[in-house]
C-alpha cells in the first residue's frame, strides 16, 4: 500500500483473485458432481466479491471510500469462511478440501485487516 492505494501487482490482488478461481472451479464442481445449488452460489457470490471489492479500493475517490471497499471485502472473505466451513461440515467438501481452500482465504484475511488497519492510522495522522 502506498499513499493508501493498492498497487496493480500487489499480492492482495494476486491472491484474491486466484481464491475467486478456486471459488468458480469449485462451483462448477459442486453443482455438477455433487449437484449441490444453494451453500455453493452463496460461496460463488462471495468468494468471488472479495476480488471485486479489492479492484474497487484501487480507484477509491477517497481514503474513506478505501477503507470501506476493504471492508466489504473483508465481510465477504469472513461469509465466504463460514460457507466453506459449512460446505465441509455438511459433506460436499472433505476436510482437506475445505482446509486448502481456508488457508488461502486466511492468507487474504489477514493482509485485509492488515490494510484497513494501516490505512485507518495514515487517515488518523
Amino acid at each position: 500500500m502506498e499513499n493508501g492505494e493498492l498497487k496493480k501487482d500487489n499480492i492482495l490482488v494476486e491472491k484474491s483473485f486466484k481464491f475467486a478461481v478456486r471459488v468458480v472451479n469449485l462451483y462448477k464442481y459442486l453443482s455438477r458432481e455433487k449437484k449441490e445449488f444453494v451453500l455453493s452460489k452463496q460461496l460463488l457470490r462471495s468468494g468471488t466479491s472479495i476480488g471485486a471489492n479489492i479492484n474497487e479500493a484501487q480507484d477509491a475517490q477517497s481514503k474513506n471510500d478505501f477503507i470501506s471497499k476493504l471492508s466489504i471485502a473483508l465481510k465477504e472473505a469472513r461469509e465466504s469462511k463460514y460457507w466453506i466451513e459449512l460446505l465441509r461440515e455438511t459433506k460436499f467438501l472433505s476436510i482437506k478440501e475445505a482446509e486448502s481452500l481456508l488457508e488461502d482465504l486466511v492468507e487474504v484475511i489477514k493482509l485485509l485487516v492488515s490494510i484497513i488497519k494501516s490505512a485507518k492510522k495514515l487517515k488518523v495522522n
